[in-house]
């Protein structure tokens, strides 16, 4: 991976270049207020959007110094600069199928389910950001309410941003997703020594021949992620790399180790440097420290509202599940996901990663309630994919202890939905089947079960410190 761009007088003006060493700093995210109809429709700013139109306008006009051109690299950071604060825009024009006023008053209800303390969601149509919202607590009981700027944790959403950024190094030639994995991922061992028979791509796509969440209890004890990826190999093999499909953490995280070794810097070094910071994703991080700085951050909570204690289980599995973000982050990975940042995610690395590469029938199971909508699921890189109503979407969910995380969309239009929220409960992930049914025109359907009489008690998933992860992500 190529180091960090060092900008010079000879590829742009002094004050741009200040401006451009401040790309990697923090900023205040764009907001939608809840409630009125004009807190609604009001488009604001967040700070790296002022910043990045600063680095434009110094970048590529300065009266009162000599015009020097750009070099190709510092004109391309230019541009994507300008992308993402254009995007980062909550832009109401651009709202065309979905009833918010609706969606906002039954995210309020689910807000105050008792299973519930705060809740994120953001929304995109047509290319553009048309909502974001903040609901409940950060912590159960305190007055400190959820915002648009609050920081979760995504939990397994991340392992799109894994698959990402091994297919980003492949597209620079810096290895290949049909290699072996052996070499790349040093520590991962696999039965009969498959390591050398199992690509790349067959790590980020849960294809190694192993049994569903292998080794996830000996993670969740404490036992270090490198032994037990090493340890896989005592294990008996279901099938040969590449030809069934069986979830993984502890070897997926062998993700990290290829991108390490690909690109000579930590994993999240890495990932910050090509992702986060051209994306504009300035409260995103991938630690527990990065969560825990945060000026504003969601503390965990059990379904029963319970404060838990924060811990780094699946933190030690950075490539499975270490990202955390606030909701308009989030919302930006979605919209670069659609193709909407293609100098940072060309079309090909997107199609390369989205693109079904294996059947995952027992998904029809596992969201049994929604099959009316949903069928043919799939997964490809870090992805999964299905078809909605007739649609092709692509999306993924996300638990770790005291977190949940949801992202759904439609590439072709360019519009889904992404939710983070800081409990153990399932409940909200219905509000992404109920935004789709408003995008197509849908009949409404109560998938949030909002209207059924009293509250749900917690299901075994959801009972305290029972499962500290959603092992089938």
């Amino acid at each position: 991976m190529a180091s960090r761009t060092r900008f010079t007088a000879r590829s742009c003006r002094p004050g741009a270049a200040r401006f451009i060493g401040q790309l990697s700093g923090g900023g205040t995210a764009a907001t939608a207020g809840r409630g009125s109809e004009h807190s609604l429709n009001h488009m604001k700013t967040i700070g790296f959007g002022a910043l990045a139109l600063a680095v434009g306008a110094l970048a590529l006009a300065n009266p009162f110094e000599e015009s020097k051109p750009l070099s190709p690299e510092a004109a391309r950071l230019a541009h994507n600069a300008r992308t993402s604060a254009r995007l980062s825009l909550v832009a109401p024009g651009s709202r065309r199928r979905i009833d918010y006023r609706s969606l906002d008053a039954r995210l309020k209800r689910m807000a105050a389910r008792p299973t519930m303390v705060g809740l994120a969601v953001g929304v995109v149509e047509n290319g553009r950001i048309t909502f974001l919202s903040g609901y409940g607590e950060t912590l159960a009981g305190s007055g400190d309410k959820v915002t648009p700027q609050t920081v979760f944790r995504w939990a397994s959403v991340s392992k799109g941003v894994a698959s990402t950024m091994v297919a980003k190094l492949a597209e620079e030639g810096r290895l290949s997703l049909d290699q072996p994995v052996m070499g790349l991922a040093p520590s991962l061992r696999l039965p009969g020594g498959n390591e050398s028979r199992a690509t790349v791509g067959d790590v980020l796509s849960h294809r190694l021949g192993l049994y569903r969440n292998a080794f996830d209890n000996k993670l969740e004890e404490g036992q270090d992620v490198t032994s037990l990826r090493r340890s896989l190999s005592t294990l008996n093999s279901i099938c040969a790399p590449g030809t069934c499909w069986s979830y993984q953490n502890v070897a997926y995280d062998a993700a990290s180790e290829i991108v390490a070794k690909a690109s000579g810097m930590p994993f999240q070094v890495a990932v910050r440097r090509s992702l986060f910071a051209p994306l504009g994703m300035n409260s995103a991080s991938v630690s527990m420290k990065g969560l825990e700085r945060s000026k504003n951050w969601a503390k965990p909570h059990s379904a029963g509202r319970r404060p838990m204690e924060l811990n780094d289980i699946y933190y030690r599995v950075p490539a499975a599940g270490g990202v955390n973000s606030d909701i308009k982050d989030l919302a930006l990975w979605m919209l670069a996901q659609m193709g909407e940042m293609p100098g940072v995610l060309s079309p090909q690395l997107l199609t390369a990663i989205q693109s079904p590469r294996v059947a995952t029938p027992n998904e029809r199971s596992r969201l049994r309630k929604f099959r009316e909508r949903l069928d043919d699921p799939m997964y490809g890189l870090g992805w999964r994919t299905y078809r909605y109503g007739g649609h092709h979407v692509v999306g993924h969910r996300g638990g770790v202890d005291g977190y949940r995380s949801l992202i759904l969309f439609d590439p072709k239009l360019k519009s889904g939905v992404v939710a983070l929220w800081n409990s153990n409960t399932f409940q909200p992930g219905g509000l992404e089947f109920e935004v789709m049914d408003m995008l197509y025109g849908l009949e409404f359907r109560d998938w949030m079960e909002l209207d059924r009489g009293g509250a749900s008690p917690p299901g075994p998933a959801e009972v305290a410190g029972r499962r500290p992860v959603d092992r089938r992500g």
